[in-house]
């Protein structure tokens, strides 16, 4: 008995031995293969794909996809979503065999973005204690969200006069960043907290809370008629849904060279994201169908015509008043709201 025991262990371990060895030949057996140039593909080109059969397994079917959508072997990419996309092919091979592999592709918008110059048409009084996070215009009113620890406001500001009608303090917990309005509510993002706020737009008064999901960070909101985006200091720009405040997707915010990091606050245009980006003292122009930088605006001259002091800080705070179609603009502890026409350059 000891004998016949002794045989069926060693038995059993050759199988599992055998069973290891080839289960590791298929493991490498196949790689995607790609006309990406050291992994980056422009988005007006054709992407394709071609699978290589490493161990000469017979293959029976093999189905792609890219970004999570079915694909075929040449993909037209003008419809895709621009930065770092997963390309996934699922084999078949050897009448039962089933193996998944995968590689990364970074598509490029294939144009550079415009530049564009401004025009100052008025300028405002603006606190200069506010370290401005977000601006939106609402019925005419301008709300502002305000950041630091301890000093974090939410506020509706009469902006002719730079006078604050009302004045909401945040928990001392709390640093606030930005915030937009959609169906009579304003909502506000707190930095590494991981925690929204939502208010009544009329009376300020809190009424409700929202949890992050994949974004770590809150820096920068605004909406269109269906979801609110929301920007997290990388290149993504979260969409929202506007009931559960959920994250269903993103976009990557990308030029003809590579990713833009840093988005910050923003404000949605005629159909178009304007967003700030932290520390540049300019505005991106973001096509928000596939994340790709169609204009640049650089605001940097206007620190220069403001009161030059200590805590002096970057342009932070774009607004758009569908009353005046203009642009408002201003930064952190800033003197002065401007009110800009954008131009293209020559």
């Amino acid at each position: 008995m000891n004998i016949l025991k002794y045989l069926s262990i060693i038995f059993l371990g050759s199988l599992i031995i055998s069973c290891g060895s080839n289960s590791g030949k298929i493991k490498n057996a196949f790689e995607i293969k790609t006309n990406a140039k050291k992994g980056n593909i422009f988005n007006n080109e054709a992407l394709k794909l071609s699978l290589e059969n490493k161990k000469a397994h017979t293959i029976d079917s093999v189905f792609y996809t890219l970004d999570g959508t079915k694909v075929n072997e040449h993909v037209v990419l003008n419809d895709f979503k621009l930065g770092k996309q997963t390309v996934e092919a699922t084999v078949y091979f050897n009448n039962t065999e089933k193996q998944t592999v995968n590689t990364a592709v970074t598509i490029l918008n294939n144009e550079p973005p415009k530049v564009y110059d401004y025009k100052i048409i008025n300028e405002y009084p603006h606190d200069i204690t506010s370290y401005t996070q977000g601006l939106e215009f609402y019925n005419d009113t301008l709300y502002e969200s305000t950041g630091q620890y301890k000093k974090s406001k939410l506020r509706k500001v009469d902006y002719k006069t730079g006078e604050v009608v009302k004045n909401i303090d945040l928990a001392n917990e709390y640093f606030g960043e930005g915030l937009t309005i959609f169906n009579d509510k304003i909502y506000q993002l707190t930095w590494k907290e991981g925690t929204g706020l939502v208010y009544d737009v009329n009376s300020l008064n809190k009424t409700g809370s929202f949890k992050y999901g994949n974004s770590k960070e809150g820096w920068g909101l605004c909406h269109n008629d269906n979801a609110i985006y929301k920007s997290d200091g990388t290149e993504k720009i979260w969409l929202l849904n506007p009931d559960a405040l959920t994250e269903e997707s993103y976009i990557q915010v990308f030029t003809n060279k590579g990713k833009i990091i840093g988005i910050n606050e923003m404000e949605w245009i005629n159909g178009e994201i304007y967003a700030n980006r932290y520390q540049k003292d300019g505005v991106a122009i973001i096509n928000p169908k596939n994340g790709a930088v169609i204009g640049v605006i650089n605001f940097s001259p206007l620190k220069k015509l403001v009161k030059q002091h200590e805590t002096l800080d970057v342009l932070n705070g774009i607004a758009y008043n569908p009353k005046t179609k203009t642009i408002f603009v201003t930064g952190k502890h800033w003197d002065k709201l401007f009110e800009v026409e954008i131009i293209e350059k020559p």
